[in-house]
This record gives C-alpha cells, sequence and structure tokens, in this order.
C-alpha cells in the first residue's frame, strides 16, 4: 500500500512541475508596411532603404529578423490608404515582444551631401533632395507596440511609417530635408479604418482628415510648428482627400476618435474647417463617414 501511495505521490509531482514549466515553441510574424501621406502635393515619392529588421524580446533583447534580405528600398507613397509591402514572414520565439527596430541606409547629418543616399525625397519637378538621420541616430529607428507571436500561430503586424511626421525641413544656409521616423505598429486583425467622402469643398483648396483619439485635440494643435517639428503632431493618423473627394484612414486600433478637417491652400496649411467628434472604428471593419464641408 505504501509503494502505490509513493508512486501515485511521485506520478503527481511530475504533473505538478510539468504543469509549471512554461510552455515554449515557435510562431510566426508576418511584418508588412504601410504609410500615413504627407499633406504636401509637391512630392512625388518619399524612398527609404531598409537594411535590416530586429525584434524585441524582454528575455532575449534585440533578434534580428534572419529571414529579411536588405537592402530593400520602398517608396512610401506608393504604401497609403490601406496599401501595404509585405517584409517577409519570420519564425520566432513564441511570446510577448515590444519594439521593432529598422536599419536604414541613411545618411547621417552633418556628413556632407551623399551622392546615391538609401533615403531621399523626390518632387515632381524630377528633382531629389536626400533624406539625413539625425547624429547618432545609425543604431536604428524604433516603432513601439506591444504583440504577441503565438506558438504554433502567426500574428500580422503592419508597422505604419507616418511620413507627415517624419520628415522635417531645416532653415538657414544649411538646408536639409531630416528623417525622424514616427513608426506605430498595429496588430492587423484588431484595426480598423474610417472613409468616407467629402462635399463642397472651397474652390482652389485641397482637403487634410487627420484623426485624434477621442479629446486629444487641442487648439495649439493647429499652430505654426517649432523648427524640426510638425503641426498636428499627436495625430493618429491622417489622409489627404483624392480628387474624387475621398478619404480614406486605415490600420486604426478599435475606439472613438475625433476628424479634424482642415485645408490647404497652395501646398500649405490653411486653417482648421471644423471637427466630427466621436467617430467609433470596431477590429476589422471600415467606419463610413461621409464630410459636407458647408455643415461642419
Amino acid at each position: 500500500m505504501k509503494k502505490l501511495f509513493f508512486i501515485i505521490s511521485a506520478v503527481a509531482l511530475t504533473l505538478f512541475f510539468a504543469s509549471c514549466t512554461k510552455e515554449t515553441g515557435t510562431g510566426i510574424l508576418k511584418l508588412s508596411l504601410t504609410d500615413s501621406p504627407v499633406d504636401a502635393e509637391n512630392v512625388a515619392g518619399v524612398y527609404i532603404t531598409i537594411n535590416e529588421i530586429q525584434v524585441h524580446n524582454p528575455a532575449e533583447g534585440w533578434v534580428t529578423l534572419e529571414g529579411f534580405e536588405g537592402p530593400q528600398e520602398f517608396d512610401l507613397l506608393d504604401l497609403t490608404r490601406g496599401e501595404t509591402s509585405l517584409l517577409g514572414s519570420f519564425e520566432l520565439e513564441g511570446g510577448k515582444y515590444t519594439q521593432i527596430r529598422f536599419m536604414l541606409d541613411a545618411p547621417e547629418f552633418g556628413g556632407g551631401k551623399p551622392v546615391n543616399p538609401g533615403c531621399y525625397i523626390e518632387f515632381k519637378d524630377e528633382t531629389t533632395e536626400p533624406l539625413f538621420v539625425p547624429s547618432g541616430a545609425q543604431s536604428g529607428f524604433k516603432a513601439v507596440g506591444a504583440f504577441s507571436v503565438p506558438i504554433n500561430g502567426t500574428v500580422e503586424i503592419t508597422a505604419d511609417f507616418d511620413v507627415r511626421k517624419s520628415i522635417v525641413e531645416t532653415g538657414g544656409m544649411a538646408h536639409r530635408y531630416i528623417l525622424k521616423p514616427v513608426i506605430r505598429l498595429v496588430v492587423e486583425n484588431e484595426a480598423g479604418s474610417i472613409s468616407g467622402n467629402v462635399i463642397n469643398i472651397p474652390e482652389d483648396n485641397g482637403v487634410v482628415v487627420y484623426a485624434y483619439a477621442d479629446g486629444e485635440y487641442a487648439e495649439g494643435e493647429a499652430a505654426d510648428p517649432e523648427e524640426e517639428a510638425t503641426r498636428f503632431p499627436n495625430a493618429v493618423s491622417s489622409d489627404m482627400v483624392c480628387e474624387l473627394g475621398k478619404y480614406h484612414i486605415a490600420f486604426l486600433a478599435e475606439g472613438t476618435y475625433d476628424l479634424v478637417v482642415t485645408s490647404l491652400v497652395d501646398d500649405e496649411f490653411g486653417e482648421v474647417l471644423g471637427i466630427i467628434e466621436d467617430v467609433e472604428v470596431e477590429s476589422r471593419k471600415m467606419t463610413t463617414q461621409d464630410i459636407d464641408i458647408n455643415e461642419l
């Protein structure tokens, strides 16, 4: 009887310790790139070259995505209004990740004008200007946003590279375009979008729609920005109304948003035309919100 009790106890202990052992295994990170469009009509393309991609795991630190073969060049303006480019599907240890870091082929500010820059901006008159990174930025640009890689499963993540916030001009004699990437990570099956038609647009004006988290917009957001800063800095995303009178703001986390509707005159900010409050976004759904400028 004692022997039987010992055997049962040993089995029970084995099962107990097994249940306390952390499950391990791998899953797939499917990573894509998208862009919130720039609100400048004279810009034809914004090109970046990615040399390497790394992810951050609290247990292991920075891990290089070995399946990504750089350098690869992307025109971010081809990736607006919900368009994406697949960077790859990568096998990783299952678990939580907190950041993704992009190593870009961009010249450092102060090092002279490069002949063949890996990151540059192209204008509609076919001229180009290199995009410089601030001194010390060669350690990479981080996209912050926690996500989990499921064991034996797949998580689909989109990195939203917000060009409007990411490119600033310097003044003075050394006029340059500085690249300070603002990148947010969105879990695709948790994201929704807002789109609609815009009518009664003032003649010879453009319209840009900015999406803000509920209650986050303040009048100071529209003020002239300081040097190397942007207007509407806290907008989650934005879109310029196209020639057909439509806008589409994609990859928004589920929640409530306020839409700030602004005019664009001769490629420059005009004024805030009005605000539409409490627009609800649901996961994996498109919210339709039409805008009548005369009713703002």
